[in-house]
């Protein structure tokens, strides 16, 4: 049996529908491929005997998620919301996402490792809930693979590199966390929060009403992410010197107040959990401090 029509078998025993793909390439190499894609052992051996195809693997058949982590491309630089030490990856960006919102590092589950050094996050897609394919709505070098979606499986070949099976256990459930965050987005937006002005420069009002507005406007299941990043951003003012730490606490949990009240479900946080993601927020903006000319 050849490596290629060994590695469609792999697969498909684990009950992921495959289907062709173009020699060392990652598109496919037939119309209608999810639909097409197989656990059938006989149409897999007939396939894969005819030919070096790569393996692709249909997410939304399989039910599965997969969150692909990429590798920067040459002189790639991360936008100014990921622009803070230790960013270098989609693995590095996940990290954070994942601190943000009080949870661990998804690791513990299957992972395969892409040509370029990125890696495949495989994941039991969460039962009454369709998820999409996303791109960058978890961050910089992230996307997602779900219904409508697939990825390269392990073994296949594409531009002469190699994906490779670097964590081989069964798919873990999407935590709670990743499937919120990657529901589709409310097309319902809350009102700008009004800050007092006194005392303050047009710019620090501006960038003080600007960070509140990203909180209470975040996507459904991003409101955490955007309270840390906000308390980052502001952090950097606050170390700064430009602005008061109890003045950004108060900015922030107003606005965390006002969206709790314009959530129809429960409030995205606490009045504790909002304080703990504020001050891990602050915290991580000290690191770089930002002046502002008087």
């Amino acid at each position: 049996m050849n490596a290629l029509l060994a590695a469609a078998h792999r697969a498909a025993e684990r009950g992921w529908h495959v289907f062709p793909l173009i020699p060392d390439d990652k598109r496919p190499a037939v119309e209608d491929w999810e639909n097409r894609a197989t656990v059938d052992p006989a149409r897999i051996d007939q396939c894969w005997s005819a030919g070096p195809y790569g393996v692709g693997i249909a997410c939304g058949p399989s039910r599965l998620v997969v969150v692909d982590l990429d590798q920067p491309k040459p002189r790639q630089t991360p936008p100014d919301t990921w622009q803070r030490p230790g960013i270098t990856c989609g693995a590095d960006v996940l990290a954070v996402r994942a601190e943000a919102a009080g949870q661990t590092y998804p690791w513990n589950t299957h992972t395969v490792v892409t040509g370029r050094g990125g890696e495949h996050l495989y994941f039991d897609a969460p039962a009454g809930t369709e998820l999409r394919n996303t791109q960058a709505r978890l961050g910089w070098l992230i996307d997602t693979r779900a219904a409508g979606g697939y990825v390269v499986g392990a073994g296949s070949l594409a531009a002469g590199r190699r994906y490779r099976t670097a964590h081989d256990i069964s798919p873990s459930p999407l935590p709670q966390w990743l499937t919120d965050a990657l529901k589709p987005a409310s097309m319902t937006q809350a009102a700008p929060i009004q800050l007092e002005a006194a005392r303050r420069s047009t710019y620090l009002t501006a960038a003080l009403r600007a960070e509140c507005d990203h909180v209470i406007n975040a996507p459904s299941g991003q409101h955490n992410l955007a309270l840390f990043i906000a308390a980052q951003n502001l952090g950097r003012l606050v170390a700064g010197g430009a602005l008061a730490e109890a003045d950004v606490y108060a900015a922030l949990l107003a606005a965390e107040h006002q969206l709790a009240a314009t959530c129809t479900a429960s409030p995205p946080h606490t009045e504790r959990q909002a304080h703990k993601t504020i001050a891990s927020g602050l915290r991580a903006g000290a690191k770089r401090p930002r002046t502002v000319a008087a």
